[in-house]
């Protein structure tokens, strides 16, 4: 007979995809409508223990939200905060984030995980229209005057993030799902957060 360990949960390096929702919490709340979050890991257990375990992950999140019209922006129309000034941004928002992360968990029984992780890495944030109209007929002629520059779209933005998540580990040994909450900040963006349910396979 075999005398080898039989293990019911794997370790080691694994892909990971997220599905969920995201929201904006300070500046672009109301502004920007709550939108979808997809999002694809790769990753590897660096800690093993019976109770506990650590992994590093580096990841990929697209989001995508419908927002204020730019017009009525600038004169305080839009309808999640009305007589607000909005924040001069394109409207629709697709942003690409980037980012590397350290998770801990602990495990309260064999399957059932609670984690938290923080990282960071940068968010983009592009043009959904062509730029030479964005400058003329946005930045020049509606917005003329209130805001020459907004800093939103023509650069790559630096972003923390962190939060808790919880892992079930499936009978079939190579898989289990889960949920992450994370939040984040993007300097000269905004703060906001994501929740999403997640499938992993570890190798």
């Amino acid at each position: 007979l075999p005398t080898g360990e039989v293990r019911e949960i794997n370790k080691g390096l694994y892909a990971k995809a997220n599905v969920g929702g995201g929201l904006y919490l300070a500046r672009f709340r109301g502004f920007v409508n709550p939108g979808t979050s997809l999002g694809l890991s790769l990753g590897k257990d660096f800690l093993d223990r019976e109770t506990q375990s650590a992994a590093w992950e580096v990841s990929f999140f697209q989001g995508i939200h419908n927002g204020c019209h730019y017009e009525y922006q600038v004169r305080g129309e839009c309808s999640g905060r009305p007589g607000e000034q909005g924040p001069l941004l394109q409207g629709d928002l697709r942003t690409y984030t980037f980012v590397a992360t350290v998770d801990y968990a602990y495990y309260p029984n064999r399957r059932f995980g609670i984690s938290f992780r923080v990282g960071g890495g940068v968010l983009l944030s592009p043009l959904l229209m062509d730029e030479t109209a964005y400058k003329d007929e946005v930045i020049n002629d509606t917005w003329a005057g209130v805001q020459p520059d907004p800093p939103y779209h023509n650069s790559p933005h630096p972003v923390i993030m962190g939060g808790p998540g919880f892992e079930y580990y499936t009978k079939l040994s190579h898989f289990s799902v889960g949920l992450d909450t994370d939040v984040f900040y993007g300097i000269d963006f905004d703060l906001g957060m994501n929740i999403s349910g997640y499938m992993k396979y570890t190798f």
